[in-house]
């Protein structure tokens, strides 16, 4: 079988390559600056000596750069220097507002190069950051790091990224050194907009964990004896992720039948849920925001769908009540 390019959710292709790829006479080590010294910022600094990089580095307390150096780095005085010193400058700081802190002395001399944002925040500030660097002619990326510090520079450590694809192409080899590069379109706000949402799944599902463990723990059920049950058949068997997958087609095409199980039935166990935390004494915040989810739901008349009619009331949008 013949294996078909990746895509992402609107069928366009998604470039997957693997960061273990050594750096071959074609693909030269180019130059790369780094502003940004946090354990985040030294990951990534440290995968681009790796792979042969010449790095030059910023950092508003120098020191923390001494490692870099003692391995070849060449620690900049100014913000002005560092993003003169190479084609490509990376960011790596908290938030935008501490990139214009940062980098608005430094505008001009960035003028006619490249920036790779990897701070956190949301689209419309990746918006405002694009603008801001085509008023000063600088090419922008926006990214994501979708893994902590030790996992950078190794084969399943995916960075996400967005805006203009021949930036993005241009600057390949360094990003491909740092972890496994994801261009996911060229609409800036898009790599920090799937950042937003699988961090939202990661906590969303912790959460789950966590609250459920305390509710048998009332009872005096270890953590790790009820981590044996839930983790070990529960959630593999009955949150099936290669079934989410496949329910994916019917969120896109709003197709919810609810012949075996809906939104009302769903909704009594989610009452049970509230009641059992209450009794217990457990923490019930969680569990009552789900049955207002759900009661909402039924009141805007998705009482007879499956549970994935959920999507239509996170979505904000008009409701298809068409169960077949």
């Amino acid at each position: 079988m013949t294996a078909q390019p990746a895509t992402d959710p609107h069928g366009n292709p998604v470039t997957l390559d693997s960061p273990d790829s050594p750096v071959t006479p074609d693909s030269p080590a180019s130059p790369v600056t780094l502003v940004g010294l946090g354990p985040m910022g030294l990951a990534l600094a440290e995968a681009l000596l790796r792979k042969g990089h010449p790095l030059t580095v910023w950092n508003r307390t120098p020191a923390k750069a001494d490692p870099l150096v003692a391995k070849g780095a060449r620690l900049a005085a100014t913000v002005d220097e560092a993003v003169g010193a190479s084609p490509l400058t990376v960011v790596c700081l908290n938030d935008y507002d501490t990139l214009y802190a940062v980098l608005e002395p430094a505008a001009d001399a960035l003028g006619g190069r490249t920036l790779v944002n990897l701070n956190s925040g949301t689209p419309k500030e990746a918006q405002t950051a694009l603008a801001w660097a085509r008023k000063h002619g600088i090419d922008y990326l926006d990214g994501a790091i979708m893994v902590p510090p030790p996992l950078v520079g190794e084969g399943g450590a995916v960075f996400l990224y967005s805006g203009p694809r021949e930036v993005f192409d241009r600057h390949h080899t360094p990003l491909r050194s740092l972890g496994d590069p994801r261009h996911l379109g060229e609409d800036i706000g898009i790599a920090v907009l799937y950042n937003t949402a699988l961090l939202e799944m990661m906590y969303t599902t912790m959460n789950g964990w966590l609250h459920a463990t305390a509710l048998v723990s009332s009872a005096n059920v270890s953590a790790r004896q009820f981590a044996e049950l839930a983790l070990g058949w529960f959630m593999p068997t009955v949150v099936d992720y290669a079934s989410l997958a496949q329910d994916a087609a019917s969120l896109d095409a709003a197709h919810y039948p609810g012949a075996l199980g809906n939104l009302k039935m769903n909704l009594n166990a989610l009452e049970h849920i509230t009641r059992t935390s209450e009794e217990q004494g457990v923490h019930s915040d969680q569990p009552r925001l789900l049955k207002a989810l759900a009661e909402r739901a039924v009141a805007d008349g998705y009482g007879d769908l499956s549970y994935l009619a959920l999507y239509e009331l996170f979505k904000g949008g008009d409701a298809d009540h068409q169960a077949a």
